[in-house]
């Protein structure tokens, strides 16, 4: 069991002593596992814990320590979840206080919980389908969807394998936002008189000890040949949002348009399912529009990047990546503050050499709206709709 002390003390003008301790303890430990011997640690003697009726203060958390006075030692009270007490948020700790009184000091205690691999990588669904055309070309590339781990840091979800490559391989391409984008690219032309049907096992893995894996079933249905995949009209969309926006507001509008006639150049949209919730937040229509279906909040998310396919019924998709020319088409959302003392707005700006939303809660507005802003927006051909709101 790993477990770390640190101690400090000061004197306060009033006379009492405040001493501060800190430890380090890997979730899920039993009931009435010892944290730490605080009595010793913070140099008070087991008698004055029973003389001053030594109680601990949680505040709103929950009572997951408690101090045996008898012993001198605080002890795990109630099983220790880090990823339902902090998910991802780093270090995840609890802050305590003990009190003693005649005379009345306070000691602050703070418990770090540390990760331990106890989560797979999952996906959200169980299985993925693709129909693809046997006339699709080597190098076509279909988005997969991503596995989310609740675990973090070594014990987090590190890399994925497809199996059998005899058609397709696995492209991993690391993001901005710390997530990997995952492509199945094919590799060796489909003949759909040789396999109408395909199957693949797509597995993610995580860094811990022992390694947990997580799968999805891919399935592959080879159709007759349709010649032209959906083309988007433009490379990158981007747009801001207030975190009080009213569910079915429509973000942007994107298009995509297919060469081909009949079935083969009709084009539908859907937004790649991800663990971390983004496509039951946000969902597209037939007619291309980005709708807001959940709801934003600026203190969870400030950024969305969302993964949005177009495909037409002959299973050939078009897709880009903001910044890369690629095949997978993101839509990067800023979420803007709005209050009820002040008006905020959004603007553009950039940090590093990407173009981002940057909120600006000083300034003031009305309704406006800027397109193709080129002073703003290095990027002549991508038109650009912002909504300053209240």
């Amino acid at each position: 069991m790993r477990r770390q002390v640190l101690f400090f003390i000061s004197i306060v003008s009033l006379g009492s002593v405040l001493g501060q301790v800190s430890y380090s303890i890997p979730e899920e430990m039993a009931k009435g596992s010892v944290v730490g011997n605080i009595a010793r640690d913070l140099g008070l003697d087991v008698r004055r814990l029973n003389a001053g009726k030594a109680r601990i203060f949680t505040g709103d958390s929950a009572e997951y320590i408690e101090l045996s006075k008898e012993r001198g030692v605080l002890l795990v009270k109630e099983r220790i979840d880090r990823e339902a007490l902090c998910t991802q948020t780093t270090p995840c700790a609890l802050h305590l206080q003990i009190i003693l009184e005649n005379p009345m000091e306070f000691f602050r205690i703070t418990v770090e919980i540390i990760d331990i691999n106890d989560n797979s990588p999952s996906f959200k669904n169980e299985e993925k389908r693709f129909e693809i055309s046997e006339s699709a070309v080597t190098g076509s590339k279909f988005v997969l969807d991503r596995a989310v781990d609740a675990d973090i840091g070594i014990n987090g979800l590190k890399n994925y394998s497809l199996k059998p490559t005899e058609n397709f391989v696995l492209k991993i391409q690391s993001q901005a936002d710390g997530n990997k984008k995952v492509e199945m690219v094919l590799h060796k032309p489909l003949d759909r008189e040789k396999d109408e049907q395909i199957s693949l096992l797509l597995t993610a893995i995580d860094g811990g000890e022992p390694q947990m894996s997580g799968t999805v079933k891919i399935y592959v249905t080879v159709l007759d040949v349709n010649d032209n995949a959906p083309v988007f009209t433009q490379s990158v969309y981007k747009a801001a949002i207030a975190e009080n926006s009213q569910k079915g507001t429509t973000l942007t509008t994107v298009s995509a348009s297919d060469a081909d006639k009949g079935t083969n150049g009709e084009v539908s949209y859907s937004v790649s399912t991800t663990m971390d919730s983004v496509s039951d937040i946000f969902t597209i229509n037939e007619n291309g529009e980005v709708i807001l279906v959940g709801e934003v909040d600026f203190e969870k998310a400030k950024y969305f990047q969302i993964d949005i396919e177009a495909k037409d019924s002959g299973g050939l998709s078009d897709s880009n990546t903001l910044g890369t020319g690629t095949l997978q088409h993101v839509y990067n959302y800023e979420v803007c503050r709005t209050n009820d003392s002040r008006k905020s707005d959004c603007k553009f700006g950039r940090a590093g050499s990407q173009n981002v939303l940057i909120m600006d809660p000083s300034s003031t507005g009305t309704m406006q709206r800027i397109q193709n802003e080129k002073s703003i927006l290095d990027e002549p051909e991508s038109p650009l709709e912002v909504s300053f709101l209240e």
